[in-house]
């Protein structure tokens, strides 16, 4: 019985902080930090709808980034061939990104977010995903360029 009291007090406990914790999603951005997200949301748009030549339009020439099933940091070039492979041959059905934590600094800035995504290969068999990303971005004119990123 004393447990019992003991496990219903903290849980009575967490819950409260829990209910009382603004949600991740519902934070307010800067101004310069929704001009983050939105090149953010444009390039995974064009990622979505397989035009590889406007995804790498927002990838810097000196990109490095490294995903979790890569045993070593890619180059654009490098990640570019895999990604060119997958866009012919899957397509994404449906995805969703949320943003964690988006930090800028003048013309730098990393993001922070989930994502999920449903893709059907050309064979027919359909693959859900989902996990963590940081993009690591810099401004070039009004486009914020991916320079790095690590995830998957």
């Amino acid at each position: 019985m004393k447990y019992f009291k003991k496990f219903s007090t903290a849980t009575i406990i967490i819950f409260m902080f829990l209910i009382q914790a603004p949600p991740l999603a519902a934070q307010e951005w800067s101004s310069a930090q929704k001009e983050v997200w939105k090149n953010v949301e444009t390039y995974w748009a064009l990622f979505a709808k397989g035009d590889f030549d406007g995804f790498q339009s927002y990838i810097h020439p000196d990109y490095h980034g490294w995903s979790n099933s890569s045993t070593l940091p890619t180059t654009k070039e490098s990640h570019g061939k895999f990604l060119e492979y997958s866009m012919k041959n899957s397509k994404v059905l449906v995805y969703d990104i949320t943003p964690v934590a988006i930090q800028v600094f003048g013309n730098f800035a990393f993001v922070h977010y989930y994502f999920k995504m449903i893709e059907k290969e050309n064979e027919g068999k359909t693959t859900n995903s989902s996990g963590r990303w940081t993009d690591i971005l810099l401004k070039q004119g009004d486009k914020w360029l991916m320079i790095g990123d690590h995830g998957g």
